[in-house]
């Protein structure tokens, strides 16, 4: 070892020389905070992990709930933050007053000067009980270091109140030893997920209890083994005396409590807290650190890391580590076996999911190029489903189907994969759960939350008149119901199926799905110019205003909506009168768009508002987030580059808890398309090509470097350097790809695969 070797690790240990930062350093969890639904904050979470164990200040309702920044009250600390699901909370608290004392209100007030949050971890501090909680966690279990002031300890376990999305209903608690319990509550249905659902839990701590006192509502009973009906608790207090430290671990299943107990033999048989954050933070490392950024501002570097992280959670794993799950597609749950592997492991992940609805411009691309294998396991995932319940979801919650939002949006997702090379599911089922999806009883039948039938999805309207109808005959509660903006993603996801049935060799399919891919131009309306509902007798919708938010359009307007023809931009080009007019159409839109901010508002509460939603493009929701990367496909790439610059700094540049993805993020949609417009790299058909297409953008970083899984790509690494990069040197002036001059604004699938160098030089003038 060199004396210079000697000098920088000697420096190093003594804190006069900074450690390196990691991606998960800089990470910022607060973002957006402010304006949290019940899913969107994590902090102690492994990726998509089971358990997302974190503080609770909001716990009513689906949104503005879970962890709000400026709300300075805990409410409690619950284990399952998730598309229409939640339950098990904990609260640490003292042992010096009857339960009743704690039950009627348990909250704490907390300051965030004391608080840490990181990936993986997060500290606060109960100032109305002097208590210090640390949380951390592996996939499927919770872990908690409680420090008390005294040597009296408590903990309170509430299975009765409501947590986000859902009710409470029948709960378990049940004493096994003096260190460990088991239990079960029951979440009660919703209007999104039809049934209920029960979740299992082991419960340890690494020291035995004094007693254990239950109660149901006002009935209170103390030194209990068990307590059993609704609205039901238990308070664990400790022998007097030390250690003030109490640690505690809680397991999770859907399946059972022994499935639970057995979850946390296998990851997490030590009372190691601190191996457990490190090994967290390792694992979010090694996942962020795929995509490599250098230049730009710490603050850019920042933010796109938190964006990066936001992409990897929100769409939770419901199976357990040996690969049990419940499938509650049925009459009653049942509890089934994932694959096993040649090693006795599971093959893939079981997922719980929000919509893939707008996943073609986010997730298609990031996770399919950076992390193909979680890709694949959501693929397998989702056939299970099809096996299982007989249709391929679009948002399934507690093993069952949700039917959110609006028609076939996995489609793009499967057949993105399969086109990329992500061939580790059974290409063959996938795609007959696709085609019954695009038929009549399919997704395609059903509108938002139709549980019970398939009519308000208006498939058979579209495949009779070219059209969904709107207004539509009100034939169930189901919501959504907007037919232009159901035409318009039918015939995009036509057309996606349609390349995989070329792909397969089915050659009748892929005549039948691309001639209904062109089914939008029986909306496109000359004389308004825009994309316009018709009722069911063929007529234009009078007095037609195409700023009017969710008239005939699924949570746009026709001013947004009328560029989501993701697959025949040509075609729109004709219809608008050649390309040039809509150049200058689009130009205007995002000029109209920029005096708002491009979107409607910095929450989704805003986006509601009459006013805000009078927005030509809208980058806080997702029918319009491609739009910026259409001048490349038109033949103007230089406002590509000009608009998706000017984006990203005004929608996805700052770190506050207050802004950050306009209060809906959507589990990780909106943090994949911020990643993407940064690194400058974009599909417009969302990759269903054969060998996709990249468009390239104007990347805010000087060099991006793409590390590939070697699973499913040879390359190695794939980097995007960026010359002379600067605020005002947005635009390319050259291209060249592995030292050859590239004459175009795109990258195919296998090029980017394959390994190698992408250069871009920068410069501040445009070059038409």
């Amino acid at each position: 070892m060199t004396l210079r070797s000697l000098l920088l690790i000697l420096l190093l240990f003594s804190g006069l020389l900074p450690a390196q930062t990691s991606p998960a350093d800089l990470v910022y969890p607060a973002l957006d905070a402010a304006n949290s639904r019940w899913f969107f904050f994590a902090s102690a979470s492994r990726p998509f992990g089971m358990v997302n164990l974190s503080p609770d200040t909001d716990r009513f309702g689906s949104w503005g709930s879970g962890y709000r920044y400026n709300t300075p009250t805990v409410r409690c600390f619950s284990h399952i933050h998730a598309w229409q699901m939640s339950g098990i909370s904990l609260m640490p608290l003292p042992f010096n007053e009857h339960i009743s004392k704690y039950t009627s209100d348990y909250s704490s007030d907390f300051t965030h000067e004391k608080e840490v949050i990181q990936p993986g971890y997060h500290k606060l501090y109960l100032e109305k009980w002097g208590i210090g909680v640390e949380l951390t966690s592996t996939p499927r279990v919770g872990f908690y270091r409680i420090q008390y002031p005294a040597i009296n300890k408590g903990l309170l376990m509430d299975l009765g109140s409501r947590l986000g999305p859902s009710g409470m209903g029948y709960a378990e608690i049940k004493y096994l030893n003096n260190m460990e319990m088991c239990g079960q509550v029951t979440m009660k249905n919703t209007n999104r997920r039809p049934k209920p659902v029960t979740v299992y839990f082991h419960l340890q701590f690494d020291q035995g209890i004094h007693g254990m006192d239950v109660y149901r509502s006002s009935n209170y009973q103390e030194a209990k083994r068990e307590v059993k009906g609704s609205n039901a608790g238990a308070y664990f207090h400790f022998p007097v005396g030390d250690p003030k430290v109490l640690r505690v671990k809680l397991a999770i299943s859907y399946v059972s409590t022994e499935e639970a107990k057995k979850n946390m033999q296998t990851e997490l048989p030590h009372w190691d807290f601190d191996r457990v954050v490190e090994e967290s933070k390792a694992e979010w490392n090694d996942l962020l650190g795929r995509i490599e950024v250098e230049g730009g501002t710490e603050t850019d570097r920042r933010r796109f890391y938190t964006d990066l992280w936001h992409a990897l959670q929100g769409r939770r794993i419901v199976s357990d580590a040996d690969g049990h799950y419940i499938d509650n597609t049925g009459k009653s749950p049942v509890a089934r076996q994932l694959p096993l592997g040649p090693d006795g492991k599971p093959k893939f992940t079981h997922h719980n999911s929000d919509s893939f609805w707008g996943a073609q411009w986010t997730l298609n691309t990031l996770w399919h190029l950076a992390y193909p294998e979680v890709t694949s396991s959501f693929c397998n995932s989702l056939l299970t489903y099809y096996k299982d319940g007989g249709l391929i979801p679009r948002g399934p919650s507690g093993g069952n189907y949700t039917h959110v939002m609006t028609g076939a949006s996995t489609t793009p997702f499967i057949v993105s994969a399969y086109m990329k090379g992500i061939r580790d599911f059974d290409i063959e089922t996938a795609y007959a759960g696709l085609k019954k999806n695009h038929l009549p009883g399919g997704m395609m039948g059903k509108a938002g939350y139709e549980h019970e039938s398939a009519k308000a999805g208006g498939i058979e309207f579209y495949l009779e008149k070219g059209y969904v109808p709107y207004p539509l005959e009100r034939l169930n509660l189901a919501v959504h119901k907007q037919g232009a903006g159901q035409t318009l993603e039918y015939a995009y996801q036509d057309y996606c199926l349609a390349q995989l049935a070329k792909k397969l060799g089915k050659t009748a399919d892929y005549d039948t799905f691309i001639k209904r891919s062109q089914n939008y131009r029986n909306l496109y309306d000359p004389e308004t110019g825009y994309i316009r509902p018709k009722d069911e007798k063929g007529e234009w919708k009078d007095n037609f205003d195409p700023l009017q938010y969710k008239n005939g359009f699924v949570e746009s307007n026709a001013a947004q909506a009328t560029w989501f023809v993701p697959h025949d931009f040509a075609g729109l080009a004709e219809l608008m009168g050649g390309r040039e007019k809509l150049i200058e159409r689009l130009d205007q839109a995002f000029r109209e768009a920029e005096k708002e901010g491009f979107t409607a508002g910095d929450s989704h509460a805003e986006e509601e508002e009459k006013e805000a939603r009078r927005i030509p493009i809208n980058y806080g929701n997702q029918p319009s987030i491609h739009t910026a990367f259409i001048f490349n496909e038109v033949g103007a790439p230089w406002l590509t580059q000009y608009w998706s610059r000017k984006v990203v700094r005004s929608v996805w540049s700052g770190l506050s808890p207050e802004t950050g993805y306009s209060g809906d993020e959507d589990q990780g949609l909106m943090g994949s398309l911020a990643v993407l417009y940064k690194i400058g790299l974009f599909q417009l058909d969302g990759g269903v090509t054969d060998d996709p297409v990249y468009q390239i953008g104007s990347p805010i970083f000087d060099k991006i470097t793409l590390h590939l899984n070697s699973r499913y790509y040879p390359g190695g690494t794939f980097t995007i350097r960026v010359k002379n990069n600067s605020e005002k040197n947005i635009y390319i002036q050259s291209l060249t790809l592995n030292q050859k001059k590239l004459d175009r604004y795109f990258l195919y699938h296998s090029e980017i695969t394959k390994g190698g160098e992408l250069v871009l030089e920068m410069g501040s003038e445009p070059v038409k």
